[in-house]
Parts: structure tokens; sequence; C-alpha cells
């Protein structure tokens, strides 16, 4: 068991993220992971977004390596979730531009056909990654939803389209994925939206939650796996995310559980029956129908993603040592899996791509940061051709196509993806990083599953 005390580094966050002159929520500035996903029909691919790029694995997390923000070139948001399609090319909505890798992370471009708006929710047919969907958000522009039938490489928008609106999220129902769902807002209506035919008509829902005081950002967050009816929302309100659940189609919405905590993300059991939360301190879970209840991990930068019966989970490294875990006892548990101090340098890209070119010269910074080891294959060296990005998804050694201009993102933190990436006066974050690294450095860590639920 990993012998670390939460309580006690909550202590030392506190005090440092005061010096710092930033909260102890958010983690003091620190790096962290603040969403997990898999490659599509390859569990052993793993990819995380992280308020310092991202972290990639290809050998079902038995190393992991970094991607240097520079080489994504996403701009000033970071993507909240990823998509990574069973074809190896990795996709991603940042709130302004559609970004995408064609051969597994080492190179990155935006797509042309977004560059004069914003692309701020991105979902994939359950079955057929082929067919995908993005919502679009940019005001002052006609915004609506855009779809694609060959991977995403061109897109048509859908009848759904107009000036005014302004949309947040999409989600395609495993039940029926004839069902969509999107949200949004137009004027001061938030609206719930709902096609029944892959989106050619749409049914569309004013909620104005009146038990709520001043509720905004009305966002679906999940359709349930086994009836098309059953959607998932949240809402803020006066500082507090409060659950929402629907068994019509949207019609109505109950809620399940008020948070007080900034969510990050949602999951539903295979069979829709258990919920999983995670916010930027807590974890929650409990039934479908509520209330949730907060579990002993993570306690920190808690992101979730199901998979088969596997939870894997984003931890707080300064928190409790694991900036990655999973579960297979529906959260009572968790096994290490990763720590940010146990990324093994850069991804392994070939000569000519972003990745490979960039990272290379900023890993040692970011490693040192991170009490990482600095060079573990002995240097920088050319990958062997089976490490090489993904051979079934393109051209290795393309750079990044950049084509089109991507449009600079509203200012303001963009809702509540995870913990906020690094910036402001850097002097203060080194010396937190530096001290957390030392304490790091003065103990053993042993890998094991942490305890049960008291």
């Amino acid at each position: 068991m990993s012998h670390q005390h939460p309580h006690r580094w909550s202590q030392v966050l506190c005090l440092l993220a005061m010096c710092a002159g930033t909260t102890a929520s958010a983690h003091a500035g620190l790096p962290e992971t603040s969403n997990v996903t898999l490659r599509r029909g390859h569990p052993e691919d793993f990819f995380l977004g992280a308020t310092f790029g991202a972290v990639i694995s290809r050998d079902a997390g038995k190393t992991f390596r970094w991607i240097c923000p520079d080489a994504m070139g996403y701009g000033g948001w970071n993507p909240t979730a990823y998509l990574w399609r069973e074809a190896g090319d990795i996709m991603a909505a940042t709130g302004s531009a559609l970004l995408r890798s064609p051969d597994g992370g080492c190179s990155w471009n935006t797509h042309p056909y977004f560059k004069d708006t914003w692309v701020s929710g991105l979902a994939a047919h359950p079955t057929d990654d082929r067919v995908l969907y993005v919502v679009t958000s940019r005001h002052g522009r006609p915004n609506g939803l855009y779809r694609s039938q060959d991977g995403g490489e061109t897109w048509a928008p859908s009848p759904l389209l107009r000036q005014g609106l302004v949309l947040n999220a999409v989600r395609v129902s495993p039940a029926n994925p004839q069902r969509l769902y999107a949200t949004g807002k137009e004027e001061s209506r938030m609206l719930l939206l709902r096609s029944d035919d892959a989106g050619e008509t749409w049914r569309e829902v004013v909620h104005t939650l009146a038990p709520l005081l001043l509720p905004y950002d009305l966002m679906v967050e999940a359709a349930d796996p086994v009836s098309a009816d059953i959607v998932w929302a949240r809402v803020s309100s006066q500082g507090s995310t409060f659950m929402l659940r629907s068994d019509d189609g949207g019609e109505t919405f109950v809620n399940v559980s008020e948070i007080q905590d900034v969510f990050i993300n949602m999951e539903l059991s295979a069979d829709g029956k258990t919920t999983w939360v995670g916010t930027l301190n807590h974890f929650f879970r409990g039934p479908s129908t509520g209330p949730l209840d907060m579990l002993t991990l993570p306690t920190g930068n808690a992101c979730v993603l199901r998979q088969g019966d596997t939870l894997y989970g984003c931890g707080s490294t300064w928190l409790h040592d694991w900036a990655l875990a999973r579960s297979t006892d529906q959260g009572s548990t968790w096994e290490h899996l990763f720590g940010l101090y146990e990324i093994q340098g850069t991804h392994h890209c070939p000569r000519g791509t972003p990745v490979r070119d960039l990272c290379p010269s900023r890993w040692p910074q970011l490693a040192e940061q991170l009490g990482a080891p600095l060079y573990p294959d002995g240097g920088v060296e050319e990958p062997t051709p089976e490490d090489a990005g993904t051979p079934d998804a393109g051209a290795p050694d393309a750079g990044p196509a950049d084509a089109g201009s991507t449009p600079e993102p509203p200012p303001g933190p963009k809702g509540s993806g995870g913990c906020g990436a690094m910036g402001g006066n850097m002097a203060p974050l080194l010396m937190l990083l530096s001290l957390f690294t030392l304490l790091r450095r003065g103990r053993r860590r042993e890998h094991s599953t942490t305890g049960p639920l008291p």
C-alpha cells in the first residue's frame, strides 16, 4: 500500500497554496492529469489529457510518455476529453478548434472546416466511430450540429444550425444511436435538444429549473446504455453542481444529487444502475436514482472512465501518489497504474514530427519538476518502427498540417474540465514542485491496491 497521508498532504497544500497566491482546491496549480481515454478496440493504448500536454501509453500501461502542449498546438484551452478511434487517429474538441492526430499522437493539426467557429463538443456513434458529431458555440456566428460519416475527414451541417444558438455538448445514445442529445442556450433560455433520426429533425425543450437559484450552464453529460429515454445532465447554481436525470427523453429533469465541487465528468455502469462522478477534489458513487456518496479515493483531480467492468480514474499525484489507477470493484479500491514521476520521457515519434522535434528539449525541465527520470533510455534515440506512431493510422512522418487558422477562444476558463494549467507567476509554482519532489524522493513507494472503504 502507498503510505501517503492525504490529510497531511492537504494541510501542506493549503499552506503552500496561500504562499503561491492560489487555492488548495486547484492543487496550487500543480501539473495534473485531467481525462483518460482508451483506443477503441485496443485496450492496451491509453491517452491522458493533462494540464501540461498529454501522456500516452502503447503497452497496456507499462510505460507512459509525454506529449508536450507545443507539439499539440491546441491554444488556450485544454480539451476536456479525447476520442481515440480504432483506426488510430486521436481527436478532441478544444472549445476552439477540432484537434486531430492521424498517427497516434506524433503529429497534430486543426481541421480547416471549423476555422471560423468554435467546436465545443464531440461524440461518436457507439459501434461505428466513422460516424461523428460535433456542436459549435461561437457567439455572433450560426451554431449547430455537424456530422461526419468518414471518421472526421469531411463534415456537413445538420438542419440544426442557426444564429443566436450556442451549443455546449452532444451525446449519442448507446441504446439507440439514432437518438442524439445536445444542450446549450439561446438568449437566456437553457435548452435540451433531442433528435430521433440522427440529427435530421429536433425537439427542443426549454428548462427553467425553477427550484434552483440562478442556474446556468446546462450540459448533457451521459446517455443511458439501456434506455434511450434516460439522459443525464448537470447544471451549476450558487457554486454547486446539480446532477440531473431525465426518464422521458429530456422533457423533464429530476435533481439526483447536489455536489459542492467543480464537476469533471461522469460514467454509468453497463446496466445504467450505478453512477460515478469525478470532481476537482473528490469522487462519488451511487445508484442512478441517487443520492451519490463520496468515496475515500481519489481525494483530488478525479476523472472516471468505464471499460466493461473496469473503472479507470484520474487522481492527484500530489495528494495520493497516483495520477491514474484502475478499479475492478466499482471504485472501492484502486490499483496504481502510474504517478507523474514515472513518466518515461517523451513519446517515441519519428524525426520530422512535432513531438519529436519539440518535446525532447522541453522534457528535462518538466522531469525535474515531477521527479521523473531524465533519460530512461539513455538519451533521445530514433524510435524503432513499432514504437513510431500508429502504423495503421497514416503516415507517421507527416508534419503538422495546420490548414486554416485556429480562432482564439473567448476570455476566461473553459467550464470545469479538470485542474487549471500552470500560468501566471511561475516562481512560486516551481518552488512548490521542488518541495513536493524532494518530499517524494525521500520516501519509498510500494505498488498495491488502496484499502477498502471504511
